[in-house]
């Protein structure tokens, strides 16, 4: 599926970051900060690509793959606990096959911590190892092993709470977070290791098995975190240098490279996600507590057993499109847009509409909030593909305004080394990439390599109108579903002009390294080498 010019190509692409900039969604709301457990930060959807040809079929090429991160920025040397996943929790994947804007497939976690109390003997008194391995690891459920995590696999139909719920799986093992060379060996040898707990379970309704892994992943998001969050401590001449690009990445190995995520990972036949003849799902990840928790200030002996939660499931969590509230959302909002789901998502609508972001950067870049910001208010620009996804690429037949990661299942996918990092955009936007008619990438969905934050910034900054300009045959004007918004997009309202299709962050997502495989994230950073 092509586009027709490359204008519209990037025009497309610029509009998909409605609420995307510049960082990933790590600790973006005030309540989320202090329960780092559920904090969801990256949501990837895409056809795979795994041993796909140049035309786009064959491998895995029928498959769509789904990844929720959760744990942000994990010091990889962050014993002796490291980073199991909240047994008292829910995590859940969405997808929204028919375009109202409410989950029709959910896939729920649920996560057991086993202590298996391994002791030594010190004199005449076996006694209780401080540590969670006892010895080399290299096994799934390893006896060195003191701490085992499952988890369970549930597919609910319809309503979260209330649809047809069926267990895929009671107990699938999770490998052990990579503490070190010594006690899991190179990068090789954990990879081989993590690749064991890759598992196939059966979904009724589906004669395709599904793929599941659940594991630490080095962290995949480029982002100069440091910078970025200190007034953009950066000046416009150097975000709109060319040749300033990674000068602080250092080829992917920035700091936020050096950190690791947990990764909960999907791989789906793309028939037991869509319905009827609808091609385009819509995703989203949430993280949910109960409503109540009880302290024990006495806590008997086990593992996490200082807590007692009961309740109702309340969400805490949730993310489709990167960096919605983290840049997007007012800080008194955070919270709610957290515990809120796309249906309702018309009571956000004025944070894109007249977004905030423009006017902070030109505020620290320049000293003037109106340096930089676009004046086409509201910022329809914005508002299309945030509320409805784009015609032709990824929007559904029948659309709720609302906002999600949306994915056009009928888009074959593209070969990791054709990949273009700015997905459908290609090089209409950036000319010295030379990989084109990349449509499978994001706003259609999103992979691994594909650079959000650099397209989020030309998007925010007038880009897209400086590019499209007034273009109604991309409906720019107007948002289906809310009429009393209209807006002209014109080149003129763009105080960058043509230099806000030149801006960039850094720091470059293309050289992050991935896996060409399920579950295509990498293998995380080791606590410590073996010397």
């Amino acid at each position: 599926m092509k586009l027709k010019t490359a204008s519209i190509a990037r025009g497309c692409l610029l509009m998909a970051v409605a609420s995307a900039a510049i960082a990933s969604s790590h600790r973006e709301g005030p309540f989320i900060t202090t329960v780092p457990k559920v904090d969801g930060t990256d949501f990837y959807m895409f056809r795979s690509y795994e041993g796909v040809t140049a035309n786009g079929t064959g491998g895995r090429s029928d498959y769509v793959t789904l990844i929720a991160n959760y744990q942000p920025l994990q010091g990889p040397y962050g014993g002796p606990n490291y980073f199991s996943m909240d047994p008292n929790a829910l995590y859940e994947i969405h997808v929204d096959n028919n375009g109202d804007a409410r989950e029709d497939i959910t896939f729920q976690f649920r996560f057991t911590n086993k202590l298996n109390n391994v002791a030594l003997p010190i004199g005449t008194q076996n006694v209780q190892i401080p540590l969670i391995q006892a010895g080399a690891v290299s096994a799934v459920n390893d006896p060195n092993l003191n701490l085992n995590e499952s988890y369970s696999l549930t597919v609910v139909r319809g309503d979260r709470r209330k649809g047809s719920s069926t267990l895929l799986a009671a107990s699938l093992p999770k490998p052990v977070d990579y503490i070190g060379q010594k006690t899991l060996g190179n990068a090789a040898a954990y990879k081989t290791y993590a690749d064991k707990h890759i598992k196939e379970v059966n979904i009724p309704e589906c004669s395709m098995p599904v793929k599941v892994f659940v594991g630490q992943r080095q962290e995949g998001f480029a982002v100069n975190l440091g910078r970025i969050f200190d007034l953009v401590n950066a000046p416009t001449a150097t975000l709109l240098n060319p040749m300033a690009k990674d000068a602080e990445g250092m080829g992917g190995n920035h700091y936020i490279q050096k950190q690791n995520i947990t990764s909960l990972a999907l791989e789906v036949h793309k028939s037991c996600l869509t319905a009827g003849s609808e091609t385009v799902i819509g995703g989203w990840t949430t993280a949910s507590l109960r409503q109540a928790r009880l302290l024990n200030g006495a806590p008997q002996a086990g593992h996490q057993a200082s807590e007692k939660s009961g309740g109702a499931w309340t969400q805490v969590s949730r993310l489709g499109n990167p960096l919605v509230n983290e840049v997007v959302i007012g800080l008194g909002d955070k919270d709610k847009f957290n515990a809120s789901q796309p249906k309702d998502d018309g009571q956000f609508l004025t944070y894109v509409s007249n977004p905030t972001l423009p006017a902070l950067l030109g505020l620290v870049l320049e000293g003037n909030a109106a340096a930089v910001a676009p004046t086409n208010l509201p910022r329809t620009d914005l508002l299309t593909t945030f509320l409805t996804g784009i015609t032709g690429v990824n929007k559904p037949a029948n659309p709720t305004p609302s906002e999600m990661l949306r994915l056009n299942t009928a888009v074959p996918p593209v070969p990791e080394a054709s990949q273009n990092r700015l997905g459908v955009a290609g090089n209409a936007l950036n000319p010295d990439v030379n990989k084109v008619d990349d449509n499978a990438g994001f706003p259609n969905g999103r992979r691994p390599k594909d650079d959000v934050v650099d397209i989020a910034l030309v998007a925010v900054l007038g880009g897209l109108c400086v590019i499209n300009g007034d273009n109604d045959a991309l409906k720019l004007n107007s948002v289906p579903g809310v009429p009393s918004l209209t807006s002209a997009c014109k080149p003129s309202s763009v105080p960058l002009g043509a230099k806000s299709a030149d801006i960039h962050d850094a720091v470059d997502q293309g050289v992050v390294p991935f896996l060409p495989a399920f579950p295509y994230l990498n293998t995380p950073n080791p606590g410590s080498l073996n010397l």
